[in-house]
């Protein structure tokens, strides 16, 4: 059986402890295996500390485009300033890696490599968040 609440309209439901616990080890795959990489990588510290800014510029961003677009659904207010910057910022964090990795001297498995962690760390942080507001909300309504 399924749990279930509706707020303003909008049906949300309980997370599975399975989607809730795969979310988390995703996340944390996929920020370990940037890490490690940048680690491991032979580049420049500044170089090292470049790629690890723009992963924590893109998880924040992520985090935020995610509630933003949650408390519009749920008829929170949010202005539209802000939800631009959201956007805005997601974005730039995605298009800085690009131009990054497009000009590092890696090999090209190390760049693949280097995006596919970050997108994996992305997609889990917004997963992550989404479920954090879901339980939050299933415990308030005693789901």
């Amino acid at each position: 059986m399924k749990k279930e609440t509706v707020i303003n309209g909008v049906m949300t439901l309980k997370p599975s402890s399975a989607f809730v616990g795969a979310s988390w080890m995703a996340l944390l795959i996929g920020m370990t295996a940037f890490c490690i990489g940048l680690f491991n990588a032979e580049m420049e510290l500044n170089e090292k500390g470049y790629y690890f800014t723009i992963l924590l510029f893109g998880l924040f961003s992520v985090i935020s485009v995610q509630k933003s677009v949650r408390d519009r659904m749920e008829g929170i207010p949010v202005t539209d300033l802000y939800y631009g910057i959201c956007w805005f910022t997601t974005v730039a964090a995605v298009v800085l890696l690009i131009i990054g990795l497009w000009n590092a001297d890696l090999f090209l498995s190390e760049k693949g490599f280097f995006g596919m962690a970050f997108t994996l760390s992305l997609f889990a942080a917004i997963a992550v968040q989404k479920n954090t507001r879901d339980l939050k909300q299933a415990e308030a309504q005693n789901i």
